[in-house]
């Protein structure tokens, strides 16, 4: 029987997105995020259970990150992760908690499927993101959007994500050319195809981005996208009527001055991946760079913005 070693990350509601990022990058074998947060807001606003524990409201609300590793590569693997960890900690203005870890060994293959049981469909307005093992029939005028939640990167749940969707769903045309900057697992992207988009290009930074998109892309039957690793603003011949960014508000506001020369003329930029405390900054950096403001979101500690660009 196969034996793993099983790493467990205390962080905080907010690290824990970023911290499975950072171990998505060392291991494809599972990333699990169990954060009390999720069923707190699920109960509250009524998308899930009919009862929950009132105690909950009150509970640790320390996250843990789980990943798991093969163990005869993993005394390696760890030291790299914990380095990881520490620069994490040391460049990020977020707070991370104590990045504790805890190693155990484990036997047999059974927690390969076990994780799955953690993702479930879910329904943004009238899109439904659906982990790609899971046979759900859509609905009427739903848009179901195929993800395999085995590859690294964003699947729906996170605030910055189902916000970017909800705009994704008001602002896309049929003719529309839209770009998807940083785009990770190519969930946003993917949800602008089929909500009609003609044309949609999808880059990032990293490699590992570029595979899980072009993968699902090939899930969902998407023929009219393009994945490029690339940083966008090196090229200004890639243009489009709608740009959506879900990246740090730090990046975003230094993209503020460049990143018009890839939209069209009265296109729409939607800006997320932003702390509320962050909003107004990344708000005015926009402005000076002479886009006019449209609207905001904010769900929880994050919020989104979308900006146009005039003639």
């Amino acid at each position: 029987m196969s034996k793993f070693i099983e790493l467990t990350v205390s962080t905080t509601h907010i690290g824990g997105e970023l911290i499975s990022d950072v171990l998505w990058g060392y291991t494809d074998l599972g990333v699990v995020i169990s954060d009390i947060e999720d069923v707190i807001a699920l109960s509250r606003d009524g998308r899930a259970w009919d009862y929950a524990d009132e105690s909950i409201f009150n509970a640790d609300k320390t996250v843990l990150v789980k990943a798991y590793f093969p163990i005869d590569s993993a005394t390696e693997t760890l030291k790299s992760v914990e380095t990881a960890f520490i620069n994490l900690k040391k460049d990020s203005p977020l707070d991370l908690g104590t990045l504790e870890t805890v190693k155990r060994e484990i036997d047999g293959d059974l927690w390969r499927e076990q994780w799955k049981e953690h993702f479930k469909p879910i329904k943004i307005g009238k899109v439904v993101i659906v982990p790609e093992w899971i046979d759900y029939k859509s609905k009427d005028g739903e848009i179901k959007v195929l993800l395999d939640s085995n590859m690294a990167f964003g699947t729906g749940e996170h605030e910055t994500t189902s916000m970017c969707v909800d705009f994704l769903a008001k602002y896309v045309k049929q003719e529309d050319t839209v770009l998807d900057v940083g785009c990770g697992s190519g969930i946003l992207g993917i949800t602008a195809s089929k909500l009609g988009a003609n044309k949609v290009v999808m880059t990032d930074i990293d490699e590992c981005a570029i595979v899980a998109t072009e993968h699902n892309m090939k899930l969902n039957g998407v023929t009219n996208g393009t994945a490029l690793l690339k940083n966008l603003l090196d090229d200004n011949t890639v243009k489009g009527n709608v740009i959506v960014c879900n990246i740090m508000a730090e990046v975003l506001i230094a993209f503020a001055p460049h990143i018009g020369k890839n939209l069209f003329d009265n296109g729409y930029i939607i800006l997320s991946g932003i702390l509320v405390e962050r909003l107004s900054a990344v708000k005015q950096a926009y402005l000076d760079a002479g886009f006019s403001f449209v609207e905001e979101k904010i769900k929880g500690e994050w919020s989104a913005l979308v900006m146009q660009r005039g003639n």
